[in-house]
């Protein structure tokens, strides 16, 4: 029995042996827009369900047992916007890793910091504001590091997207209409060199 446990042991650990004898084997890693679109799906489910599952079923056209308002913190029974909620996560993110950064931008902000920042965000909310359903993917150099950008569309999902931004006072387009882009997410990734 034993000698059958150390052949079995052997024959296993031949082809491990056999295969460090060859070339090192190059490094394996995911491609960084599968890595951005799977991070985005993520975000996209959890804000669409929020936005559906809680604003739209709790807040003021449901149950009314929720008050979403852009200062909800003053509120009792206040909610953070949609918008809000997924600001709170890119910031609890970014405490927890430098992997990834991702923030919601808009061609069309209600508040500044939420406009482009560099020229590659500008051109992926304009590529996918003229091209819906497409995404947009780039690289740009910030400081030393290069960076796998990738810009997805944000939609409006349901009417409460719409009436916050048609109704704020800050908003510089009051048009928008369900499934249309309102803005985007973008994701950045630094590449290793």
């Amino acid at each position: 029995m034993l000698k059958k446990s150390i052949i079995c042991a052997a024959l296993v650990a031949t082809p491990l042996i056999l295969t460090g004898c060859q070339d090192e084997p190059k490094a394996v890693g995911i491609k960084p827009e599968l890595y951005t679109d799977s991070l985005f799906a993520v975000m996209k489910a959890d804000r669409t369900n929020y936005t559906k599952l809680i604003i739209k079923r709790l807040g003021p056209a449901g149950a009314n047992a929720i008050a979403p308002k852009e200062h909800w913190q003053d509120l009792e029974n206040g909610a953070p916007l949609p918008a809000q909620m997924f600001r709170a996560g890119a910031e609890a993110v970014a405490e927890m890793t430098d992997d990834f950064t991702y923030s919601l931008q808009s061609l069309w902000p209600i508040n500044s910091q939420n406009a482009p920042r560099t020229e590659m965000e500008k051109q992926g909310l304009e590529y996918i504001a003229a091209n819906p359903g497409k995404n947009f993917y780039g690289e740009e150099k910030l400081g030393d590091t290069t960076y796998f950008t990738a810009v997805y569309p944000d939609v409006a999902v349901a009417t409460p997207c719409v009436t916050c931004h048609n109704e704020h006072k800050d908003s510089p387009r009051t048009d928008f209409k369900i499934g249309e882009v309102m803005g985007g997410v973008v994701i950045r990734v630094p590449l290793g060199g």
